[in-house]
Order: structure tokens, then C-alpha cells, then sequence
């Protein structure tokens, strides 16, 4: 097997003899790369190199980015007011870089107004197009329409041309 480590000189050995350096260092003799041929081991603190380990985990999962779902809810017959108060939270949601869940709850008999609500919808969706797109149309599900709309990425918004001026 082939032995590699710090302070440990890079050749091929016989496992008794890996091991034995190990213990002189008072290390682990562990393997890395077992279909290499001859096999790699090196020597090292296994502890420290488990507790690394974890550590670039932990970094990796903190890198990654959360997504955020915002739950907005409407009405079949919102009014103007209500539904430009609704939009601005949505849009500053958006900007953030939340997701945003727009529904339209049917309270009773108001289920037969499902033609209002989904038009309330798309009306959302086409308000928020600069900041947001809508992941797919309005769905009813039980009492309630739903309509996802995730952020529109910084860089993909378009950036108004500059006027030229001339000097």
C-alpha cells in the first residue's frame, strides 16, 4: 500500500510496517483510497480529521440557500384598496427574495365565484411580473385557489438604457 501524510515520507509498504509508523507518531493509519492500485492510506489524527469533516458539512449547509414562502391571502371580491395593500406586501416580499403564495379563499357559497377569483389572480401575477413570474396558474384545491410566484433574480430584471447625451 501506498502511505502518505505530514512528516511522513511517501512510499510503498506492507501494512505492518504502515501501521507501525503510525503508532511511532501516535496517529491513525487511515485509507483513502482503497480502488487505487496499491491501495492509498495515510496517516493522520482520525478525530480531527472527522471533526473537519463535519465542520466543511456544516459550512456547506449554511452556504445553502433557504427558501423563504410568504403566504398571501385574498378574497373572491377584494376590493381596490385591499388588493393594492396585498400587492405592495407582495412586492416588497419579492424583493427580499422570498417566495410568494398567493390564495383566494371561498368562504360558503362563495365557491361559485371561482371565475372572480381567478381572475383576481392573474390580475396579482401581471401586477408583479417586474418583480416577480408565477411558477404555474392558478389551482383550486379544496376552498382555495392557489398561485405560486417566485423572485425574479437581480440580475436577470432589466436594467433601464441610459439616455445618452451628447457633449
Amino acid at each position: 500500500m501506498r502511505v502518505v501524510g505530514e512528516n511522513v515520507e511517501t512510499a510503498i509498504m506492507h501494512l505492518k510496517d504502515a501501521l507501525k509508523i503510525a503508532e511511532e507518531r501516535e496517529l491513525d493509519l487511515v485509507e483513502i483510497s482503497p480502488s487505487a492500485n496499491p491501495p492509498v492510506c495515510k496517516v493522520i489524527d482520525y478525530q480531527k480529521f472527522l471533526y473537519e469533516q463535519k465542520r466543511k458539512q456544516k459550512e456547506i449547509k449554511a452556504k445553502s440557500a433557504k427558501i423563504v414562502v410568504k403566504e398571501i391571502r385574498l378574497g373572491p371580491q377584494t376590493d381596490d384598496h385591499d388588493f393594492n395593500f396585498k400587492l405592495n406586501h407582495a412586492k416588497r416580499f419579492l424583493s427580499e427574495g422570498s417566495k410568494v403564495k398567493v390564495d383566494v379563499f371561498f368562504r360558503g357559497r362563495t365557491i361559485v365565484y371561482k371565475e372572480q377569483g381567478e381572475a383576481i389572480l392573474l390580475k396579482f401575477a401581471e401586477a408583479l411580473l417586474e418583480f416577480g413570474k408565477p411558477e404555474s396558474m392558478p389551482k383550486l384545491e379544496g376552498k382555495r385557489m392557489i398561485m405560486m410566484i417566485s423572485p425574479v433574480k437581480a440580475s436577470a430584471k432589466k436594467a433601464a438604457p441610459k439616455p445618452e447625451t451628447e457633449e
